[in-house]
């Protein structure tokens, strides 16, 4: 069970939020952070007095603690952004002329929709289904091609096959970008191990919900290419006339004006509880609790779990469900009113997946409106939650 640090904050015992997936809770590690820097923090980067070099020592002890916490590389650099969307974004800004990117279409909005030249595929029904696809899309591509993956599912939990579609990537010379948002809350995530030169996620997801994002991997197009926010930071010299200036190295180059030291530091404190913590014991309670829910699910009727790869396919805490003949939202507002239950209605910002998930139209295993209805869980979740939403859910579904 996790220590202390990762207890989650909340002001309502009585009410089960069960809505992770789209901002987890905030933990005690990241509002103790917060609320030490808070009576004495100044700019970084910007002065020499005591508080601004002591902002600036806190933001880059963050910026350590996060490469650590992905297994960053010697030559790796960490950008501190806003959230996953601004990460990947960057990273698309950064790419060199001419490359071509690579994804499936199951992906979140956030990795689908910044890259430029994309080769879009359909979602695989299995893992070999999705190397093989990989491997026909990559074979012929010619200059630099990039490969963007996420880690787990937003819609379903479903954990990709990350490190086979990046070994496939790797032999036909193709870099990895990993969208980690759903992955790094529930999993120990390693550049190395997932063989990614980069990796994204967000603080709001990880427990330290203070607008605060990462971009981590591999520099050297990073540094090659122009700064993501022109002004003050990026820039290392400014001269007289227009265009007479020299652009900051590293993650200053991209991280333009005053940034997130709040954010960095909340989210860092995350990072160092999680890695402090027995992360097998923290999987173990989770897949008990994601067990007892599938298994009540199956009870109740009217309510279809969706799935990519299968229902055996190893998954995070996130299950998704098609409720034919009802409304999603309707449902989710009936379980927050009448059995004070948070959970999520909608298409989750993914929505060509949602639609192959509701038969090809997202109208079509949903009755007669969109979407489906999620239900996503972390630290802090216990199983009198995942009851109440079962018990919710046979009686809003029953009436």
């Amino acid at each position: 069970m996790p220590s202390f640090s990762l207890d989650v904050i909340s002001d309502d015992s009585d009410f089960a939020h069960l809505d992770y997936a789209a901002s987890a809770p905030c933990v005690r590690a990241a509002a103790e952070a917060v609320q030490d820097l808070l009576p004495r923090y100044g700019s970084v980067h910007r002065g020499t007095g005591v508080r601004s070099q002591a902002s600036t020592l806190a933001y880059e002890l963050a910026r350590d603690v996060v490469a650590e916490f992905v297994g960053a590389r010697p030559d790796d650099t960490v950008i501190f952004t806003r959230n996953t969307t601004d990460a990947l974004n960057l990273l698309a800004r950064a790419l060199p002329e001419g490359t071509t990117t690579v994804q499936f279409d199951g992906e979140h909005h956030a990795n689908l929709l910044p890259w430029p030249n994309p080769l879009r595929l359909p979602t695989p029904s299995t893992p070999d289904e999705a190397v093989h696809a990989l491997k026909r899309a990559l074979d012929g591509l010619a200059g630099p091609v990039l490969f963007t993956v996420t880690g787990a599912s937003n819609v379903t939990g479903e954990v990709w096959p990350v490190r086979e579609l990046a070994d496939v990537a790797h032999a036909y010379g193709a870099r990895v970008v990993v969208d980690a948002a759903q992955l790094a809350p529930h999993r120990p995530v390693d550049l190395t191990e997932l063989g990614a030169d980069w990796i994204a996620f967000s603080g709001h997801k990880l427990y330290a919900p203070f607008g605060a994002g990462v971009l981590a991997g591999r520099s050297d197009w990073l540094d090659a290419a122009g700064p993501y926010l022109a002004g003050g930071g990026a820039s290392a010299t400014v001269g007289d006339r227009p265009g007479d200036l020299t652009w900051a190295t590293g993650p200053a180059r991209h991280e333009g004006g005053t940034p997130n030291l709040l954010g960095a530091v909340a989210l860092a404190a995350v990072c160092e509880a999680l890695t402090a913590t027995d992360r097998t014991a923290l999987h173990e309670h989770e897949q008990h609790l994601l067990a007892r829910l599938r298994d009540g699910l199956a009870g109740v009727p009217g309510a279809v779990e969706v799935s990519v790869f299968g229902p055996e396919h190893p998954r995070v805490g996130i299950v998704s469900l098609a409720l034919p003949g009802h409304d999603p939202a309707a449902i989710a507002q009936r379980l927050g009113r009448e059995h004070n239950v948070g959970v999520r209605a909608g298409q989750f910002c993914a929505h060509p997946l949602v639609r192959r998930l509701t038969g090809g139209d997202v109208t079509g295993a949903c009755g007669d409106t969109p979407g489906l209805l999620r239900i996503s869980f972390g630290l802090g979740s216990t199983t009198a939650d995942v009851d109440r939403v079962l018990v919710g859910l046979r009686e809003t579904l029953g009436t």
